[in-house]
């Protein structure tokens, strides 16, 4: 029944993708998760805002190489340890022919930490921003940051004139169900324009004529579509319905190498993925223990830790394509340090003790969440979760939901106890890590914002801000080693793996594949 359904779910997803095949240079791709909304504030995950920098810019960018490089601003410097001045770009349009000046980038500063935003953490250390003239804006922080400029690629500019006139001046709550006409429209100053989108979460790309920079890609128009379901996504690139998947399910990975015009693509990423504990809740939802969470004892946090055997994951589960991490930062991340990335014990004995000196020598119930459509495998990671925590007499229901329901638990107000997700550090240094996963969520503030969990440690906090302002690498790199110590010994969370990034294409297919799992539509080219 399970192949039947696959052929029958492939043979609908491809007379969903015909149409355009005659036009030269059209590219269809298709994913794993829908962006959900085409507003760049309203989610902070990588599907949405990788989607969208195709269409909408930052002030700065990344290469190919992942180096930050010009684009919205030509010229970025500190002109007083508080103060960054950045030049922006002249002669530039929106896609609706709109000009493009200091006034977006005050007006996109607000929106970004205004109501229903999730960007206001990249924009957490400016104190206050400064429109010198219509095409020079001064960021003033509130303590020298001297990384500033690492945080900016993440934050697309928009148009302050077109969100006035649509009625789209505040983020739309995605929590809350709500939406505004930048939901489902957009106007970037991007290389494509959005042409449709569907309520499917099917949508047509364009390149826009009017783009300030020199195209390196030959596309004439672009097709997405989700597909959620990984047999339907490798059935759809087998069958030549779209030109390539992002992700390529593992268990497809050899029948598309044995094609001679597929290709397998596959890095590792700069993610790091992990178990989060509630540490705040009173009670735990779905347990059998009442009036108290086990997850505030550090020793039943230790335990779990011991439980959860990542090198087992990576071996069986991600079949070798994942890496196992120890600590939040890893490889390729500033901080990263072998040193402390180390394997806890797999005692179960021992684990077993601990849970009997925490008071539960029977163990307890209780719920685990995860996402089934949005990372490598996070379905299959967490069913064997569940078995991994049986052997010490935990006893986890498993609720395994499409990202777009699973991303409401681990927002604001954080309706889950223990969860699966991954964070990649936008700065690729370990601070954006500790500001944004581990540091004490403050109330009204976007320190802390996902720290789901609610981990709080007052020497990991105030080393965060030490770090935050210290221009000696060698300090501050040691002061990020002992923050991450600390996270790793109190189990502010369990990291695993760092996934390698499956993707598959087409031979004639041309693109870049970057270690933070973006997909840059404006290096891609059809042979």
């Amino acid at each position: 029944m399970t192949v039947i359904r696959s052929l029958v779910l492939a043979a609908a997803t491809a007379l969903a993708l015909q149409g355009a095949t005659a036009e030269a240079n059209v590219f269809r791709w298709a994913a794993d998760t829908d962006p959900a909304s085409m507003d760049p504030y309203s989610r902070r995950v990588t599907a949405t805002t990788s989607f969208l920098s195709n269409i909408y810019e930052p002030l700065v960018r990344r290469d190919r190489n992942l180096r930050l490089e010009a684009a919205l601003a030509t010229a970025w410097r500190a002109t007083a340890p508080d103060t960054w001045r950045f030049e922006l770009r002249r002669n530039v349009r929106y896609h609706d022919g709109s000009p493009f000046t200091a006034d977006d980038v005050v007006f996109s500063f607000n929106r970004a930490r205004g109501p229903g935003s999730l960007m206001a953490g990249v924009l957490a250390s400016v104190r206050e921003i400064r429109k010198v003239d219509d095409f020079t804006v001064e960021f003033v922080t509130a303590t020298p940051d001297p990384i500033l400029p690492e945080n900016f690629p993440e934050w697309l500019i928009m148009s302050r004139r077109w969100a006035e006139a649509n009625n789209a001046v505040q983020t739309a709550n995605l929590a809350q169900n709500q939406q505004t006409f930048a939901s489902n429209n957009a106007n970037g100053t991007g290389p494509f324009r959005l042409v449709s989108r569907q309520p499917d979460g099917r949508a047509e790309l364009e390149p826009y004529a009017g783009w300030w920079d020199t195209p390196q890609h030959n596309l004439t128009r672009v097709i997405f579509t989700p597909l959620a379901n990984p047999a339907t996504r490798a059935a759809a690139l087998l069958s030549g319905e779209v030109d390539m998947v992002y992700t390529l399910p593992l268990t497809a990975v050899a029948q598309v190498r044995s094609r001679p015009n597929l290709r397998v693509l596959q890095t590792a990423e700069t993610r790091t993925m992990f178990f989060g504990l509630d540490m705040v809740r009173d009670e735990l939802f779905d347990s059998d223990v009442r009036g108290r969470n086990p997850f505030k004892d550090v020793r039943v946090r230790q335990a779990v830790r011991m439980a959860i055997d990542a090198e087992a994951i990576t071996n069986s589960v991600m079949r070798g394509f994942a890496v196992p991490n120890y600590t939040m930062a890893g490889p390729g991340i500033n901080g990263f340090d072998p040193s402390i990335n180390v394997a806890p014990s797999r005692d179960l004995d021992q684990a077993r003790r601990l849970m009997a000196e925490a008071g539960y020598p029977n163990g307890f119930s209780m719920r685990l969440d995860c996402s089934n459509d949005r990372y490598v495998n996070d379905e299959a990671i967490c069913t064997a979760v569940v078995s991994m925590l049986a052997r010490i007499g935990i006893r986890a229901s498993l609720r395994a939901i499409p990202f777009a329901q699973y991303v409401r638990l681990i927002s604001p107000p954080y309706e889950t106890n223990f969860f699966y997700v991954g964070w990649t550090p936008s700065t690729y240094d370990s601070h954006n890590t500790l500001l944004n996963i581990l540091v004490t969520r403050a109330p009204g503030s976007p320190r802390g914002v996902f720290n789901v969990g609610g981990y709080s440690s007052p020497r990991l906090d105030q080393l965060t801000d030490q770090i935050q302002v210290e221009t000696n690498v060698e300090r501050r790199n040691a002061m990020i080693r002992e923050a991450l110590v600390i996270a790793r010994d109190e189990v502010g969370n369990i990291p695993i793996i760092q996934q390698v990034i499956v993707w598959g294409a087409k031979e004639n297919i041309d693109l870049v594949q970057p270690a933070d799992n973006y997909f840059p539509l404006r290096y891609v080219r059809v042979r």
